[in-house]
């Protein structure tokens, strides 16, 4: 039985692209591990694996959900496990493939039981935040939870909404939750966790300066494939707003916010489209940068250095050595 293997890294260092290098020498299907991915109609801004690359290789885990519906760290730990499951049982090597940090950590730890969420308490957060900022929230986020706090951006506003919710439900912190849930974590995940320890090659750049001259040229290449295009195809739907957590991903609630403006026709439509690429390019760098702070804390990874000689060999590489383990 072959054990799953994860190949993470920040935005732009190059997974898909190595993931299917690797698929052509070794039996594998890949698994999604990106919270934007799930949503369908949401393709050329998440930089989705092509139809053709999707027809070489199974992909799971995309295409799953409507962008008005939610998908959680819960929903991901449930589905990967049941994939592994199956993928392992056709003789392939589950290869779980992404940067949405957050899913990655749950499958390795198990996730807590937190508070279900409370509308009215939320309803009352974002009008606060509307009020005063996601600055400010994060703010006070930061004095009741510093820990969190230190992980998120001052304007993530999802996971500061979430995070103020369960306090505000709860009377407990987050960071409480996810510590005091430690044992029932282990407990409850220790039988698939032995049997399926999760082997980590990280994508990581030694020069930060590349990676995001590779996230400017990401994002031209989206526009010029018809992002904004897509982005007005999903306005003109009628059922989604900036506030969902579809809408949230970066780029498209900068997308949004220009499409905004272009109604206003508040400045010339090529300095409105610059400040979309510096606002897009700014918030994907911070992305970038959470990811690589996430990473960080995973001491047993096997770092590739993804802007140094041919990462891609490196990973098949590592993969062939891992997969020798379970033959």
């Amino acid at each position: 039985m072959l054990k799953p293997i994860a190949l993470v890294g920040p935005t732009a260092s190059g997974k898909t692209a190595a993931a299917m290098a690797i698929a052509q020498r070794i039996s594998l299907e890949i698994i999604s591990i990106d919270s934007a991915l799930v949503y369908r109609g949401m393709d050329i801004g998440t930089a989705k694996p092509s139809a053709q690359e999707r027809q070489q290789v199974a992909h799971h885990l995309i295409d799953i959900r409507e962008p008005t519906q939610t998908y959680n760290a819960a929903d991901f730990v449930n589905d990967a496990e049941q994939l592994i499951t199956d993928i392992q049982s056709r003789g392939k090597l589950p290869l779980l493939v992404g940067g949405t940090m957050l899913y990655l950590k749950a499958l390795q730890d198990g996730i807590d039981d937190l508070p279900k969420t409370d509308s009215a308490i939320r309803e009352t957060i974002e009008t606060r935040a509307k009020a005063n900022g996601w600055p400010a929230m994060h703010e006070e986020l930061r004095k009741i939870d510093p820990a969190t706090a230190s992980r998120l951006a001052p304007n993530d506003a999802q996971r500061i909404s979430r995070a103020l919710e369960v306090w505000h439900i709860s009377g407990r912190s987050l960071t409480a939750w996810f510590e005091e849930g430690a044992q029932k974590r282990l407990d409850a995940h220790q039988s698939f966790a032995s049997r399926n320890k999760l082997d980590v090659i990280s994508l990581e750049p030694n020069d930060r300066s590349w990676l995001h001259q590779r996230i400017e040229q990401r994002f031209d290449a989206m526009l010029a494939a018809g992002f904004l295009e897509e982005m007005q195809t999903l306005r003109e739907r009628g059922d989604l707003n900036p506030d969902l957590p579809s809408m949230r991903c970066v780029g498209y609630r900068q997308a949004w916010e220009h499409l905004d403006a272009m109604q206003l026709q508040a400045s010339s439509s090529q300095e409105m489209l610059a400040i979309l690429k510096e606002t897009a390019a700014a918030a994907t760098r911070q992305l970038a940068k959470r990811q690589l702070t996430w990473l960080r804390s995973m001491p047993e990874r096997h770092i590739i250095v993804c802007d140094g000689a041919d990462p891609t060999a490196q990973a098949l590489t590592l993969v062939q050595r891992f997969t020798a383990k379970d033959l």
